[in-house]
Order: C-alpha cells, then sequence, then structure tokens
C-alpha cells in the first residue's frame, strides 16, 4: 500500500496540483488585498464614503457604529458588508483563472510523435515479424529476395 500511495503521490500531476493549491492560495492573498485596501475604498467613496467592512446588522440589543465595536461587546452581528467584499474578491478570483486558463489553452500541443515500426508482415504466410527478420519464423520462406 505504501509503494502504491508513493507513486501516486510522486506522479507529475500530483505535485502539479500540489504547486497550484499553493500558489492560488497566495495569489488569492493578493487580491483580497486588492479588493480589500483598493477597489473597495474607491467604491465606497463613489457611493458616498461608505465602508463596506463596516455594513452589518446587529442580531443583539444595543446600537454600534463599528463592527469592531459590536464584536467587542460580544453581539451577533449579520455582516453583509464582508460578504460583498468577499463575492467581489472571488469574481476578481474567477475571472483571473478565466483569463490565465484561456492563455494556456491558446499554447499550441506538442503532439506525441507515433512509435517508430517495429514488425512487417511476411509476404508468403502474411504473419506479423520483426522488422529487421531475413527469415519468416512462421513460414521459414527467406525474406531478402
Amino acid at each position: 500500500m505504501w509503494k502504491e500511495f508513493k507513486a501516486f503521490a510522486m506522479k507529475g500531476n500530483v505535485i502539479d496540483l500540489a504547486v497550484g493549491v499553493i500558489i492560488g492560495g497566495a495569489f488569492g492573498k493578493i487580491v483580497s488585498s486588492l479588493v480589500n485596501d483598493i477597489i473597495m475604498p474607491f467604491v465606497g467613496l463613489l457611493i458616498g464614503k461608505l465602508d463596506f467592512s463596516n455594513l452589518f446588522i446587529t442580531l443583539g440589543d444595543g446600537s454600534f457604529n463599528t463592527l469592531a465595536e459590536a464584536k467587542e461587546a460580544g453581539v451577533a452581528t449579520l455582516n453583509y458588508g464582508l460578504f460583498i467584499n468577499n463575492i467581489i474578491d472571488f469574481l476578481i478570483v474567477a475571472f483571473s483563472i478565466f483569463l490565465m486558463i484561456k492563455q494556456i489553452n491558446r499554447i499550441p500541443r506538442k503532439e506525441e510523435e507515433p512509435a517508430p515500426v517495429q514488425t512487417k508482415s511476411c509476404k508468403y504466410c502474411f504473419s506479423e515479424i520483426h522488422i529487421d527478420a531475413s527469415k519468416c519464423p512462421h513460414c521459414t520462406s527467406d525474406l531478402n529476395d
């Protein structure tokens, strides 16, 4: 079982997938920063100086100006502003992956060359024989003529 697992884990596709997941995680952090630190402040400014990260509904008693105040008080909140940020984050990541896959698919694939012919047919008995054979092993005919 260990040998099978080792053979599976060392296949190129598994290693490629692992690298892709690691790079994808790092890319996700970059996109999250792009959304939270650059895009959403501009969107909030266009909408009227609105901070999406502080859009929430308090599910308990009290009134709070920021999400941090509500969390500090231990009040349950419905954080729809963070949800909007995460939707935009997902859309940017999905669109970026779409563009990357589209570019990868444009790269022409190297077609595999067919294996060289290793056999030929005996002209007397029509059996398959090695290409370098001078006598047919089936009918013993001389093939050099």
